[in-house]
C-alpha cells in the first residue's frame, strides 16, 4: 500500500509540474500596446510674447523743414493663454503628421513717443511730438505640422500656415502746442506663421500630453488715411505687426 501510495504522489507530481507551469504561461501579464499618436485632441495652453510694431506717419511738411514720414517702433510685450484642437497622423514608426488650430487672448501692448527738434518759427523752437500705440487684443492660428520621434513618446515638430489676429493702432501729432488730428484703427489682420515645438506623452497615462511651443508670427500691415484741417493736407499713417510667442501646453488625445 505504501509503495501504491507513493507511486501515486510521484505521478501525481510529475504531471501537476508541467500544469503549474503551463498556468503561470497563460496568467503572465500581456505586453504593453505600442503608443500611437493617431488621433484628434483638445488642450490648453498659456505663454509669453514679444514682438514689434514698426509705425510710419507720412504729412507733407517741406515748408517747416520737418522730414516726412515720421517713424517709431513699439515693443509689444504681454502674457497670452488660451486653447487648441487638432488632429495626428501617424505614418509609420518615425513620422506624424497633423493639423491644428488655436485661438489666444492677448496682453501685449506698447507704444512709442517721438519729437523732431526742426526750428518751425523764428522766436522759439516748437518741435513736432507725438506717439504710436498697438496693441494685440487677441489672434489665432491654423497650422500644419510635421514630426519626428525621437522616441514612440516623444515628439519633435516643425509647424506652419494662417495667423489672424484683432490689431488696434493709435496715435497722435502735435507741432509745439497746435494738435493735429490723432489717427488710428482697429482690424483683423491675416498674415502667416512658423514655429517648432516638442511633445511628449505624459508618464503614466495613454491620453495626456505636453508640449513646449514657439511661433513667429507676422500680421501684416495695418493703415489709415485721413485729412488734416489745419495745415489742408491729407496724411496717411501704417503699422506693421510681428510678433513671437513661447507657451507650454497640454493635450487630451480622442481615439
Amino acid at each position: 500500500m505504501k509503495k501504491a501510495a507513493l507511486g501515486i504522489i510521484a505521478i501525481a507530481t510529475l504531471i501537476g509540474t508541467p500544469a503549474v507551469a503551463a498556468d503561470m504561461l497563460v496568467k503572465a501579464p500581456p505586453l504593453a500596446a505600442p503608443y500611437i499618436w493617431t488621433g484628434c485632441y483638445a488642450g490648453g495652453n498659456i505663454g509669453y510674447s514679444w514682438g514689434n510694431a514698426n509705425s510710419n506717419y507720412d504729412e507733407l511738411f517741406p515748408f517747416l523743414g520737418l522730414p516726412d514720414p515720421i517713424s517709431g517702433t513699439q515693443r509689444l510685450d504681454g502674457i497670452i493663454g488660451g486653447g487648441q484642437i487638432g488632429c495626428n497622423w501617424q505614418a509609420n514608426k518615425t513620422w506624424v503628421l497633423g493639423l491644428e488650430a488655436d485661438i489666444q487672448g492677448s496682453a501685449e501692448r506698447g507704444g512709442s513717443s517721438f519729437s523732431d527738434p526742426f526750428t518751425v518759427v523764428t522766436n522759439g523752437d516748437p518741435i513736432l511730438t507725438g506717439t504710436f500705440n498697438t496693441d494685440i487684443q487677441w489672434f489665432g492660428t491654423v497650422r500644419g505640422r510635421i514630426g519626428l520621434l525621437a522616441t514612440p513618446t516623444l515628439l519633435f515638430y516643425g509647424t506652419g500656415g494662417l495667423a489672424y489676429g484683432g490689431i488696434s493702432v493709435s496715435g497722435t501729432n502735435n507741432i509745439g502746442t497746435l494738435m493735429l488730428p490723432s489717427f488710428g484703427a482697429s482690424a483683423i489682420n491675416v498674415g502667416w506663421t512658423v514655429g517648432v515645438g516638442v511633445e511628449g506623452a505624459i508618464p503614466n497615462t495613454s491620453n495626456w500630453t505636453w508640449k513646449v511651443e514657439y511661433l513667429y508670427i507676422d500680421f501684416g500691415t495695418l493703415s489709415g488715411s485721413g485729412y488734416d484741417p489745419v495745415f489742408a493736407k491729407p496724411y496717411s499713417w501704417s503699422t506693421s505687426v510681428t510678433d513671437n510667442i513661447l507657451r507650454v501646453g497640454f493635450n487630451y488625445r480622442f481615439y
